[in-house]
């Protein structure tokens, strides 16, 4: 599915970015599977969510300018019917 590999990519950006370690913008890109234009728009979303990321150009890496990280988790589980009675108000759609 999409989104999981979305959610693993995003959350290896934040990785490598956290450890300084990303590389110029195609290295970085081919290591999490997209086009250098699809990264672009990737860091311009995360930018607008908050995230300080900068470029440095000595370094040649992207770094978070100031702590911060991302974190996504997906959680996928069977609920048993008392669960879900809970969640549903006590109603049971099945």
């Amino acid at each position: 599915m999409q989104l999981f590999k979305y959610i693993n990519r995003i959350n290896l950006l934040d990785k490598l970015i956290r450890q300084r370690s990303t590389g110029k913008p195609a290295e970085l890109a081919l290591r999490i599977g997209v086009s250098v234009s699809r990264l672009y728009v990737m860091i311009d979303e995360l930018r607008e969510q908050g995230a300080p990321i900068v470029y440095s150009r000595q370094r040649l890496t992207y770094y978070y300018s100031a702590e911060f990280m991302i974190s996504i988790v997906v959680k996928i589980e069977v609920l048993e019917d008392d669960k879900l009675r809970q969640i549903s108000c006590g109603s049971n759609f099945f």
